[in-house]
C-alpha cells in the first residue's frame, strides 16, 4: 500500500513541476509540448537524478530521497522557504513506518484561553488543526455572525468559506486570496497526518461540491503560519478591512488563536467599534425577560 506521506509528496512534486515553464529554468521549449509545465525528465536533469527515480517519487512509490536529493529538487523546482520546508516534512515523514503513532485526541481549548477571549476587545477565535471553530468572543460573533447557530460539524472555516449561503455569494473582493490562505493552512495539517478522518471528510466533501475548491486545492500551496488582511462586508457597518494574525496554543499539534485587528483611529476601527456596540445592544435586549 502506498505510504500516505509518499502520495502527498508525489502530488506536491507534480503540482510544482506543472507551474514551471522551460524558460523559467533556462531551457529551450523545443517543439509542441503535450504537458503543462516541465516534463519529468527535465526536472530530473536539473536535479541530477535519473528520470526513473524521479518518476517513482511522483508516483508515491517506496523511494526515500536523501536530504541532498531534496535540496537539489527544491532548487530545480524553484521552491521558496515555506515550500522547501513542506517538501522536507513530507519526505522525512515518508521514511517512517506508515503506522507511526499520531495524536488524534480531541482538541481542547484551555480555560485560560477562554478567559482571554472574553477580555479581548477585538474579534478573536480559536481554530483547531483542521480549521474547526472551537471558541470565539462576542466581537467575533458581531463580525462573523452567530457560529453557535450552526451544527457542530459545520463549524469549520473552510466549509463556511465555500458555502455560498453563508458568505453571501462570495462578494468579498479578495475572496480567492483568503481561500488560498485557509487552504494552505489545511495543506500543512494534511502534511502532518494525511489520513486524519476530519481532514479526509472536509477535503472530500468540498472536492465533490465545489469546482473552485478542487482548483485551488490542486495548487498544493501551503501556509505554516499566516497573517494578512481580510475585507468584510457588513450590512450594518459597511466594508471594513482588518489585519489578522495567528498565534499557536499549547499542544502538538494544538489549536491556534486567530485575531483580527484594525489600525487605531482609522475608519475601519470606527466600523469595528460600531459592530461591537450593535452586538452588545442585541445581547442586552435578548437578556431582558
Amino acid at each position: 500500500m502506498t505510504h500516505p506521506h509518499a502520495r502527498e509528496l508525489g502530488d506536491f512534486l507534480r503540482a510544482r513541476r506543472g507551474r514551471l515553464h522551460p524558460y523559467d529554468v533556462g531551457l529551450e521549449p523545443g517543439g509542441r509540448r503535450k504537458v503543462t509545465g516541465l516534463r519529468r525528465e527535465e526536472i530530473a536533469l536539473l536535479a541530477g537524478l535519473s528520470t526513473d527515480y524521479y518518476q517513482r517519487m511522483e508516483q508515491g512509490r517506496d523511494v526515500r530521497p536523501s536530504d541532498d536529493v531534496l535540496d537539489a529538487l527544491a532548487t530545480a523546482l524553484g521552491l521558496d522557504d515555506e515550500e522547501r520546508r513542506h517538501l522536507f516534512t513530507l519526505a522525512h515523514a515518508a521514511r517512517r513506518p506508515s503506522r507511526a503513532p499520531v495524536d488524534r485526541g480531541p482538541e481542547v481549548v484551555p480555560d485560560s484561553t477562554r478567559r482571554l477571549l472574553r477580555v479581548m476587545h477585538t474579534p478573536a477565535v480559536v481554530l483547531g488543526r483542521h480549521l474547526d471553530l472551537l471558541a470565539w468572543n462576542a466581537e467575533a460573533e458581531a463580525l462573523l455572525g452567530a457560529p453557535g447557530d450552526l451544527p457542530p460539524d459545520r463549524l469549520n472555516m473552510l466549509l463556511l468559506l465555500f458555502d455560498d449561503e453563508s458568505t453571501g455569494g462570495r462578494t468579498c473582493p479578495d475572496w480567492e486570496r483568503q481561500a488560498l490562505d485557509y487552504i494552505g493552512m489545511m495543506r500543512a495539517a494534511v502534511a502532518a497526518d494525511p489520513t486524519h478522518p476530519r481532514a479526509t471528510a472536509i477535503v472530500g466533501e468540498l472536492s465533490i461540491s465545489s469546482a473552485e475548491f478542487r482548483r485551488l486545492w490542486g495548487r498544493h500551496d501551503v501556509r505554516a503560519s499566516v497573517s494578512g488582511t481580510k475585507t468584510f462586508r457588513s450590512p450594518a457597518a459597511g466594508d471594513l478591512t482588518l489585519e489578522w494574525s495567528t498565534y499557536p496554543l499549547p499542544g502538538r499539534p494544538g489549536p491556534f488563536l486567530l485575531v483580527f485587528t484594525a489600525e487605531p483611529d482609522s475608519a475601519d476601527a470606527d466600523r469595528l467599534h460600531l459592530l461591537g456596540s450593535l452586538q452588545a445592544t442585541r445581547a442586552a435586549r435578548s437578556d431582558r425577560p
